[in-house]
Order: structure tokens, then C-alpha cells, then sequence
């Protein structure tokens, strides 16, 4: 399992790079504070996932802890980067694979690639 959620955060990152959504500077540190969901009142959702979801699932995979089992990402995704049309097609179908690997449960409106 931890295998297969790693390549899947491997993927998430490479699309947020292709996708050209991968910041070269982190959020301050107050918007790091943030306790609303995705801490979507302090920045947009490729930040989050770049320097809050996927430093967390890492740091819980490499210390071989609990995974959550109750996780849905790809909906947030699918209205955070509905603007972007195509370019986010991979991105957020990875991001459901994730959440179907780890909760049980494919929570997906777009199309699936």
C-alpha cells in the first residue's frame, strides 16, 4: 500500500509540474496556520497540495503510519482548476486514484484519464 501511495504522490507532483502549477516559493508562514479545510482562505489549492498535502502523506509513509481512510481530495480539484480545462485532466485523475486507493471511494465528475 505505501508503495502505491507513493507513486501516486510521485504523479500528483510531476502533473502539478506539467500542469505548470509548481511554485518555486512557499507560503508565508502565517498562511501555514490556516485551519479551514485545504486552508482555502490562504491560498490556492496547487499550493496547498504541494506544501502541506504532499510533505504530510510523505512524512506518513516514510514513518510507515496509519494512512486516513476517509479521503476526498478530487472534488476540491475538480472546482479548484476547472478554469484550466485540459491541462489539470491528469492531475485530478490522480488525485482520485488516491483518494479510491486510500478511502474505497472515487468521488469524480470529470472525465477519467
Amino acid at each position: 500500500m505505501y508503495l502505491q501511495v507513493t507513486d501516486l504522490l510521485n504523479q500528483i507532483e510531476s502533473e502539478l509540474k506539467a500542469a505548470e502549477l509548481w511554485a518555486f516559493v512557499a507560503p508565508d508562514a502565517q498562511a501555514m496556520q490556516s485551519t479551514a479545510p485545504f486552508f482555502c482562505d490562504t491560498m490556492p489549492l496547487e499550493n496547498w497540495l504541494q506544501f502541506v498535502f504532499l510533505p504530510r502523506m510523505r512524512a506518513l509513509v516514510e514513518g510507515r503510519l496509519p494512512l486516513p481512510q476517509q479521503i476526498a481530495v478530487c472534488p476540491m480539484a475538480e472546482e479548484a482548476f476547472k478554469h484550466l480545462d485540459n491541462r489539470t485532466l491528469l492531475l485530478i485523475n490522480r488525485i482520485a486514484d488516491l483518494d479510491e486507493l486510500l478511502s474505497g471511494k472515487r468521488e469524480q465528475s470529470s472525465a477519467r484519464a
